[in-house]
This record gives structure tokens, C-alpha cells and sequence, in this order.
């Protein structure tokens, strides 16, 4: 069955919602003009931003991290972008020499032998390359949405992130039937894992199917305990001390 028909749900608010959504994308661009960028995981949510943002037209950038971990079918989907709206998209990359150091020093399954090690190896592949595509921009949009965990739930629209740059997250109140029937309505290039169970997806070795019943964001970092469920992007530096902590006594 596929994630469509499996997901897909008009609710009440929809439109609403979407209307929303755009208006905040149209806002967000205004008022960071040529200094604003989508950082998208490729995630079902952040195709629906991709989608919003290039059908009407609105100037902010489209940019992801290619951290050498990914699965086939998560990397296909750049060109897939590339080809239905005529967008470029940034890629950033992990430093190689830092990458292949990493795994001399600590192997190819370091992930799963510590949760310092496993923040090591997102530090490398997923924050550094973020924290050059952020350079020299003011703001920048992601996917979040407060259904998606815990940690998420206080999820706003709009915040500063560590370094004092605008955060915008335009579906943060929408539901996971919200992103899917706005996929189903729009025809919305996804990741073809989704329709395997995969809701969240990150890197390869991180991420599994779920089962029924399970968590939302159960498939990321599977046996870590919960609070530590975050590789970076989205956590403030509070937060993150917490996780830290929470890692040094796991």
C-alpha cells in the first residue's frame, strides 16, 4: 500500500492550513530577500515546502546535505527536484578528510557504539556542512512539525536559532494526513521509502522501517534512549547540553 493511500486525510483546516503555510513562506522571503534557504532533509514534509515555494514562484534558496550516508533512493530525489521545477539545489558535503578520519579512528559502525559517537559522526556529516550552508544567510525553513516527537511538540512557526538567524517552520502545525493529502492533491515528487514504512528518514545505518503502532520517529536512532533522538540541527544549545548529559550517564 502506498504512503498516499495509506496516509492521505482531508481535515478540517485544511486549506487553511496551506494558506497558512504559503503566507509564511511569502513573508519569510520578504523579509530575508537572497538570504534565506530551505534546508531540506527530502522528507515528505520538506518536499511539500519545495513544492510551495517553487509553484509560486517565491525566492528562497533550495539547499540539502548529501552526507555520504544516504540511501539511493533519498539522493534521487535531488534531481528529481532539479527536473520538475527547474531549481537548482545545493548540495553540501562533509568534509572527506574529517569523514575518513572519523571512520579510521572509530569505524564504520560507530554510530552504534556510543551516543557521543553517534553526534560525532551528524557533527561531521550533517552540522559542519550546515553550518556553511547557513553562511552569510539570515534565515532559513525546515519541515518540523509539532506532531512529529516530544522534543518537537512546542514547535513554533517562527524562532532564532543558536546564532541568531530566523528559523521558519511553516507546517508546524500540520498533521501527517495534512502533508500527505497536500502530496496527493499536488502530485508531489516523494521518497519512494516512505511507502515501505519509513515516515522519518536520515542516514542509512540510522534509520529503519517502523511498525505498527510505533512511534512516529521510532526508525531514527532506534536504540538510543529517547531524549537523545535529535542529531543537532534542530536543537538549541539548553537542549543540547541535556542530550549530552543524558549520553554521558546511557
Amino acid at each position: 500500500m502506498s504512503a498516499v493511500t495509506l496516509y492521505a486525510r482531508e481535515t478540517p483546516g485544511f486549506d487553511a492550513r496551506v494558506a497558512n503555510a504559503l503566507a509564511l513562506l511569502r513573508r519569510a522571503a520578504t523579509e530575508h530577500p537572497m538570504r534565506i534557504v530551505q534546508a531540506t532533509s527530502l522528507g515528505a514534509e520538506d518536499m511539500v515546502i519545495t513544492d510551495l515555494i517553487a509553484c509560486h514562484q517565491l525566492p528562497i534558496a533550495i539547499a540539502t546535505l548529501e552526507t555520504g550516508m544516504l540511501h539511493a533512493e533519498t539522493v534521487g530525489l535531488i534531481g528529481q527536484i532539479e527536473s520538475r521545477y527547474a531549481l537548482d539545489v545545493e548540495v553540501f558535503e562533509p568534509v572527506r578528510e574529517s569523514v575518513v578520519q572519523f571512520v579510521l579512528k572509530n569505524g564504520e559502525r560507530a554510530m552504534y557504539d556510543s551516543i557521543a559517537l553517534r553526534k560525532g559522526c551528524c557533527a561531521i556529516r550533517k552540522l559542519e556542512p550546515l553550518s556553511r550552508m547557513l553562511k552569510d544567510r539570515s534565515a532559513w525553513v525546515t519541515g518540523m512539525r509539532r506532531e512529529q516527537s516530544a522534543n518537537r511538540g512546542t514547535a513554533s512557526f517562527t524562532e532564532q536559532d543558536n546564532k541568531g538567524r530566523t528559523k521558519f517552520n511553516p507546517l508546524a502545525d500540520w498533521s501527517w494526513a495534512d502533508v500527505w493529502q497536500y502530496i496527493a492533491l499536488n502530485d508531489v515528487p516523494c521518497n519512494p521509502l516512505h511507502d515501505q514504512f519509513y515516515p522519518s528518514i536520515g542516514c542509512a545505518p540510522c534509520t529503519r522501517a517502523i511498525a505498527v503502532g510505533e512511534d512516529f520517529r521510532a526508525g531514527r536512532w532506534w536504540w538510543e534512549v529517547e531524549g537523545a533522538k535529535e542529531c543537532g540541527l534542530h536543537v538549541h544549545e539548553k537542549q543540547a547540553n541535556q542530550v549530552s548529559m543524558i549520553g554521558a550517564h546511557a
